[in-house]
């Protein structure tokens, strides 16, 4: 069919029931409005999507920044823990060998009074000393008590001495020695504390 025999198609416009060619202006404002109302829901619904990929995104964030920072908690406690017993692993082991320690202070003490024992005290106090040195090296170290200020914290009182050779509340005597493990106290030292002369043995002077 030619051009000019062309016939324009009735196309039924919706709003007034009324059958209009398909070219007709007011079916193509029409279908105009159609796309735009369509671009419309499209440009909302995205919005919506965007909205909630955001909202998802902060919230894994949120989750993420918390897990990291329990992670880092975690981190820093296991550290702790690590370091203490690296430090405390062996006092029990240590705190074993102190009596062989007492043993041999007092082999020393003892040998002393015997006439001729100078090669044996030597011999002792150098084992005593080659042991102490070497758990020294893991972190024990002993104290001095006698002579200072009695301290409940680390002295442990086995007996009260009434004297004026001495200050009151002072070490007069060491019975056990006191040791400190890695700045802490292991075993504390036996001592006898001296207090002032009661009035009746002054009296009695």
């Amino acid at each position: 069919m030619s051009e000019s025999g062309k016939r324009d198609i009735p196309v039924k416009l919706e709003t007034e029931g009324e059958m209009l060619p398909e070219n007709h202006p007011e079916l193509k404002l029409q279908k105009h409005k159609k796309k735009k109302n369509g671009q419309d829901n499209e440009v909302e619904t995205l919005k919506k999507r965007l909205e909630e990929r955001e909202k998802e995104a902060a919230e894994n964030l949120d989750r993420l920044l918390r897990t990291a920072a329990d992670f880092e908690n975690y981190k820093k406690r296991a550290a702790r823990e690590k370091e203490d017993w690296t430090k405390f692993a062996n006092e029990d082991l240590i705190k074993s060998v102190l009596p062989f320690i007492d043993n041999l202070e007092r082999a020393v003490d003892h040998a002393g009074k015997v006439m001729d024992a100078g090669v044996l005290i030597e011999g002792i106090r150098l084992t005593l000393q080659q042991i102490l040195q070497t758990l020294n090296r893991f972190g024990l170290a002993p104290f001095e008590s006698v002579g200072k200020p009695f301290d409940p914290t680390c002295h442990e009182a086995m007996l009260v001495v009434e004297t004026d050779q001495h200050e009151p509340n002072q070490v007069v005597e060491e019975f056990q020695r006191g040791y400190f493990f890695n700045e802490r106290l292991l075993r504390p030292a036996t001592v006898s504390v001296s207090r002032p002369p009661s009035k009746e043995a002054q009296v009695t002077e």
